[in-house]
C-alpha cells in the first residue's frame, strides 16, 4: 500500500471509529471523510462500505444523493451562485457568467489549482439580498460583475 493510501486508511479507519461502524451513521461519515480529503475518492467510498459492512452500491447511493458531496476533487473555497428567481431577475446570470470569465471555468468545474470548485443552487432563501454569491460560508450579497473580482481576491 503506498504512503498515500495507507493515510488515506487510516483517516476513514478514525472516523469509523469515531462513529462506532454503524452504517445508520452513512451520511455523517461520508462528510467526515469529505471534509479531510475535499472530495469522496473511490478508495475512501470502498473502505467505508467494508467497515461498515455495507455493500459498496449502497455508499455510492448516498454518495452521489447528496449535492454536498463530491465524487470529483473540489476546489479549497466553494462558491454557489443563487439563481433562484428573486436572484435571477436581479442580474445573477451576469454575475455567474463574470466569475466564470475570472475562473476561466463552467458551473460544476473546479480550477487547475484547485482553489475554487464554481456551482449554482436554486435558492439560498436571501431573497432580499439577491443576487447572492456564497464563498464557503460567506454571503456576499447585492452582488453584481463588478464585485466579482474584489470577492475572489479576499479567498486566493
Amino acid at each position: 500500500m503506498q504512503p498515500e493510501a495507507k493515510e488515506l486508511a487510516a483517516q476513514v479507519d478514525s472516523i469509523l471509529k469515531r462513529y462506532q461502524r454503524d452504517p445508520g451513521m452513512l451520511v455523517a461519515i461520508l462528510q467526515d471523510v469529505q471534509a479531510e480529503q475535499n472530495y469522496l475518492p473511490r478508495e475512501a467510498l470502498e473502505r467505508v462500505g467494508e467497515g461498515l459492512g455495507v455493500p459498496l452500491s449502497q455508499v455510492y447511493s448516498v454518495a452521489t444523493f447528496f449535492k454536498a458531496l463530491s465524487l470529483k476533487p473540489r476546489g479549497r473555497h466553494l462558491i454557489n451562485v443563487c439563481l433562484g428567481t428573486a436572484c435571477h431577475v436581479r442580474g445573477a446570470v451576469k454575475v455567474l457568467e463574470a466569475i466564470e470569465r475570472e475562473l476561466a471555468i463552467k458551473s460544476g468545474e473546479t480550477t487547475e489549482d484547485l482553489a475554487f470548485t464554481l456551482e449554482t443552487v436554486n435558492c439560498v432563501g436571501a431573497c432580499a439580498l439577491g443576487p447572492v454569491v456564497i464563498v464557503d460560508k460567506d454571503y456576499h450579497g447585492q452582488m453584481n460583475s463588478e464585485k466579482v473580482k474584489g470577492v475572489l481576491k479576499n479567498y486566493s
